[in-house]
């Protein structure tokens, strides 16, 4: 009897099912994965953190690590360095600008217009608005001029454009060398005929050439608006020479406007010399009602004439005959080159653009009107004395 009872094909079963149990063995845990459905994982980096802190590899988590208390002190800084300057540059300052104001005086004599010289600071009172100010800086002035003299030059007749001719060279003939002055006429345009120059001869060339005039009309506040805005682009003190009949007959502003303009004029006195005066003299009164409309033009040219140079610190002459030129000329050259400058601070210091009203008064040491007298004189009879100075100012905007 076959000890075996299967066959061959048995016999290769039997020796397959070992196999085929290692591999259900083996496959057993696939098919879970399988069946529960996550992917196999993978296995854990380390994730010890670095002492400097970070992340322990690309995809690890960042970790900010603690502060930690500084060990030491810092040093403290550094002293800064002493900067010194050269030997040839001063030291720097900084500089804050308080108002202030200054005004030149003229004082004198009315007969014949000579300056009084000799005060002190005490002689001298300001007002402001009706306010008395503090003087802080007082000296006399005698200095170069920078002048512009603006003339009449229109055909309203041959005796108004000889007496303009005649003051304009009785004015250059008293210039001294280190004087800029300029020549500008009008009628119905301003024209500048010698620009600012030292060379008198170019001054007296400029009057010469003045031979036939171009139009009647006389637009005297067009010209001395454009006069004042020419001047005010020169630093320090300038005046204006006004040689003219005073008449305007076309200009485009009014005199409120140029009234206005000549108030708010800085660091500028006008001075006004009539023409004409021996023909006003002799026709005064006749010619029925245009001979008296005709005067009462000129007296309110005069009076404008009069308005302009008083508001700014100068004065007015109305001569009639042609001799008076060189003492008038005399007087405003003394005027200009001979005065007292007087500087305060206002005790309202407000920066808004108002006009201030001012007053200078001479006073002596009790404080009483100043009595001037002649020394040559037995009688010592008070001379009487006339106060040159401008009318007052306009204080400066806030934002200008």
């Amino acid at each position: 009897m076959n000890p075996f009872p299967f066959s061959r094909s048995g016999r290769s079963l039997w020796m397959l099912a070992p196999a085929a149990v290692v591999l259900a063995v083996v496959a057993l845990p696939v098919s879970l994965c399988a069946q529960s459905g996550n992917p196999p994982q993978q296995p854990q980096n380390d994730q010890t953190t670095p002492d400097a802190g970070g992340p322990g590899a690309d995809n690890g988590v960042i970790v900010v690590p603690k502060k930690k208390a500084p060990d030491e002190v810092p040093p403290p800084a550094p002293a800064q360095p002493k900067i010194k300057n050269p030997d040839s540059m001063a030291n720097f300052s900084l500089r804050i600008d308080v108002p202030e104001v200054t005004v030149d005086v003229g004082v004198l004599l009315e007969k014949n217009h000579q300056f009084v010289g000799g005060l002190k600071p005490t002689n001298f009172k300001v007002y402001e608005d009706g306010v008395e100010q503090k003087v802080i800086g007082f000296k006399r002035v005698e200095a170069p001029i920078t002048a512009l003299l603006l003339c009449e030059f229109a055909a309203d007749g041959y005796t108004f454009i000889y007496d303009m001719k005649n003051a304009a060279w009785s004015f250059a003939q008293q210039l001294r060398p280190q004087d800029y002055v300029a020549l500008v006429t009008y009628d119905m345009n301003s024209r500048i005929v010698t620009d600012f120059t030292q060379d008198k001869r170019q001054l007296l060339e400029g009057i010469n050439m003045l031979q036939i005039p171009g139009f009647r009309e006389t637009n005297e506040f067009d010209a001395l608006a454009q006069a004042l805005d020419r001047l005010e682009r020169i630093q320090g003190s300038k005046y204006i020479v006004l040689i003219s009949s005073g008449r305007d007959t076309f200009s485009k502003l009014t005199y409120d406007k140029i009234l206005k303009r000549v108030k708010a004029a800085r660091d500028i006195t006008i001075f006004t010399v009539s023409t004409g005066g021996g023909m006003r003299a002799m026709t005064e009164g006749r010619g029925g009602m245009r001979g008296s409309m005709r005067d009462m033009d000129y007296l309110q040219a005069d009076n404008e004439m009069r308005t302009f140079s008083s508001m700014t610190g100068g004065m007015s002459f109305f001569p009639r005959f042609s001799g008076e030129m060189p003492d008038i000329f005399q007087s405003i050259n003394q005027s200009i080159r001979s005065k007292y400058q007087l500087i305060y601070r206002p005790s309202n210091s407000k920066q808004d653009g108002t006009y201030r009203k001012l007053r200078v008064t001479v006073v002596d040491e009790e404080g009483k009107p100043l009595v001037i007298t002649d020394k040559d004189d037995k009688k010592q009879k008070p001379l009487k004395y006339d106060i040159i100075a401008r009318d007052g100012y306009n204080a400066r905007p806030e934002v200008e």
